[in-house]
C-alpha cells in the first residue's frame, strides 16, 4: 500500500487568481476570465486548423473571410461573432459547434 504524500506548499491557479484579480464575481476577475476564454477559443481554432492541415488563407477562403481576420482570432486580437464562429466551424472545418453554459 502506497502512502499518500500531502504537499501543503502547492498553490492552485484559483488561489493565484483570487489574490491577483479577486474572487469570482469581482470585476477584475471576470474581465480576466473573459479574456482567457477568448484566448482559449483562438487556440482551439488554431489547433483544429492545423490538425486539418489547413493554412489560415485556406480556412479564410472556405468560410468567406480573410487571412488577417483568422490570424487576429487565433492571436486573441479580435472578438468573434457567434455567426462567424459557426461559419468557421461549419464551412471551414466541416464540423458542428456545440456550446454549453455553466451557471
Amino acid at each position: 500500500m502506497q502512502k499518500k504524500i500531502v504537499n501543503n506548499d502547492i498553490t492552485t491557479l484559483d488561489e493565484i487568481l483570487d489574490k491577483k484579480y479577486g474572487t469570482r464575481g469581482a470585476e477584475n476577475r471576470e474581465k480576466w476570465e473573459e479574456e482567457f476564454e477568448t484566448f482559449r477559443l483562438g487556440v482551439l481554432l488554431e489547433e483544429a486548423r492545423m490538425k486539418m492541415g489547413m493554412t489560415q488563407q485556406e480556412l479564410a477562403e472556405k468560410c468567406g473571410t480573410n487571412k488577417a481576420y483568422i490570424s487576429r482570432i487565433e492571436n486573441n486580437a479580435s472578438d468573434i461573432r457567434l455567426s462567424t464562429l459557426m461559419r468557421i466551424v461549419n464551412k471551414g472545418f466541416g464540423g458542428h459547434l456545440k456550446l454549453t453554459l455553466q451557471l
